[in-house]
C-alpha cells in the first residue's frame, strides 16, 4: 500500500494546481481521480475561476473525507522542478506533498485497499481566501454527519483551531505642505501610524484569553501603502491587516474594536475581505461541546488527539453548517509554503494505514 501511496503523489504533484493563478479546470487532476477511483458515483462541479470540487461516493455512508488539491505558488528558492516528486532518505519532497497531496494520494490508496461505502469531497479553491467549493457543497442536500479534513496535522486528529479574518483599511487625509502644523493630524499615513500602535495594544490586552490550549490573538500588518513624498503631507493611506480569534472570542466585535481605534473621520474604509470561522463553531458554550463530540469521535476512530493549532482550515466551515469537524492528516505546517515541501515517508504511511482502517471499519 505504501508503493501505491506514493505512485499516486507522484502523479498527483506532477499536475500545476498553483493557487494563484488557479487555472485549474475540470479535466487534469480530476481526470486522474476518476480514474483512481472505478465503482465510486463522480459528481464534478465548476464553480468558476478555476474552483473545482469532485464529489466521489461508495455506498451509504455519513462520514465524509475533504481534502483540497491547490497548492501555493512555487519560489525561486526550490532546488529542483516542484512538480516532479523526489524521494530522498525519509522524504518525499513536491510542491504540496505536505499541504496536502500527501493526503489525498493516502485517501486513493485507501479507497483501492477497500471495498466498504466512501464518501471523498476533492475541492481547489482553499489557498485563495476565496471559498466557493465548500460553501456550495454545504448548501446541498449532502447527507452527511462526519468529516475528516485532511491537512498537515502530523497524524493527529486536531479538534481547535483559530480562525481567520483579513481586512482592508483606508485612511483618508488633506494634502498640503509637510511644513505646516496641520500635518501631524491631517496626514493619512499618520492616521494609519497611530491607528497600528494602538492595533497592537488592542492585542497585547487579549494576552489572558485562552481556548483548548491556544492563547491570545494572533495579529499581523501585512502590508502599508501611501504618501507621495517627504515634503508632502499624505491624502490617502491603506493597511492590509489580520487577526486570528480564538473559538471562544467573536470576530464582529473585534472588527467593532480595530475600526475604531481613531476618529471616524480618519477612516474612509473598512472592509473585510475574508472571514474563515474557528474550529469548533459557535459561541463559547457550543463551541465547547462540539469540541467534546470532535473528541469521542476521534476515540471512536482510534486517532491520537493532538493540540489545538494556530492555522486555519476549511473544516470549520463544516462546523460552522453542524457536522461535527476533525482535521486529520500527514505533514508538519512548519514545511507547508516551504521551499523544498516535503512530508516524511513514515507519516505517508501511517495516515494511509488510518484511513484504510477507517474505511474498512464503515
Amino acid at each position: 500500500m505504501h508503493e501505491k501511496t506514493l505512485q499516486h503523489l507522484d502523479a498527483l504533484v506532477s499536475f500545476d494546481t498553483r493557487n494563484p493563478p488557479r487555472a485549474i479546470g475540470t479535466d487534469g487532476i480530476f481526470d486522474y481521480l476518476r480514474d483512481q477511483l472505478p465503482g465510486f458515483e463522480i459528481r464534478v462541479s465548476d464553480h468558476g475561476d478555476g474552483a473545482v470540487s469532485l464529489l466521489a461516493v461508495r455506498g451509504e455512508t455519513a462520514r465524509l473525507f475533504n481534502v483540497h488539491l491547490d497548492t501555493v505558488p512555487s519560489s525561486p528558492a526550490w532546488t529542483a522542478d516542484p512538480l516532479k516528486l523526489r524521494v530522498e532518505g525519509d522524504r518525499a519532497i513536491g510542491l504540496g506533498a505536505c499541504d496536502i497531496k500527501g493526503a489525498a494520494a493516502c485517501l486513493l490508496a485507501a479507497a483501492q485497499a477497500t471495498d466498504g461505502p466512501a464518501a471523498f469531497l476533492f475541492s481547489s479553491d482553499e489557498e485563495a481566501n476565496d471559498a466557493r467549493c465548500i460553501p456550495s457543497f454545504l448548501k446541498s442536500d449532502h447527507g452527511f454527519h462526519e468529516v475528516i479534513v485532511a491537512e498537515p496535522t502530523q497524524g493527529e486528529a486536531v479538534l481547535a483551531h483559530r480562525g481567520i479574518c483579513s481586512v482592508l483599511m483606508r485612511f483618508r487625509g488633506e494634502a498640503g505642505h509637510a511644513s505646516g502644523a496641520q500635518a501631524l493630524q491631517a496626514s493619512a499615513l499618520h492616521q494609519a501610524m497611530r491607528w497600528g500602535g494602538r492595533a497592537l495594544d488592542l492585542v497585547e490586552a487579549q494576552s489572558h484569553q485562552r481556548f483548548g490550549g491556544l492563547t491570545g490573538l494572533r495579529f499581523n500588518v501585512g502590508k502599508v501603502e501611501g504618501g507621495i513624498k517627504a515634503n508632502v503631507i499624505a491624502p490617502a493611506a491603506e493597511v492590509r491587516f489580520g487577526f486570528r480569534p480564538l473559538p471562544s472570542q467573536s470576530a464582529d466585535e473585534l472588527h467593532a474594536q480595530f475600526g475604531t481605534l481613531v476618529p471616524a473621520g480618519a477612516v474612509e474604509r473598512y472592509e473585510e475581505t475574508f472571514r474563515g470561522p474557528a474550529l469548533p463553531a459557535g459561541n463559547t458554550a457550543d463551541a465547547e461541546n462540539r469540541r467534546l463530540e470532535a473528541r469521542d469521535l476521534a476515540d471512536a476512530l482510534g486517532l491520537p488527539i493532538g493540540n489545538a493549532v494556530d492555522f486555519w482550515t476549511e473544516a470549520s466551515l463544516f462546523s460552522a453548517a453542524g457536522l461535527t469537524a476533525i482535521v486529520y492528516g500527514p505533514g508538519d505546517i512548519a514545511q507547508a509554503h516551504a521551499a523544498d515541501e516535503w512530508v516524511s515517508l513514515d507519516q505517508l504511511a501511517t495516515v494511509a494505514q488510518s484511513y484504510r482502517r477507517i474505511l474498512g471499519a464503515q
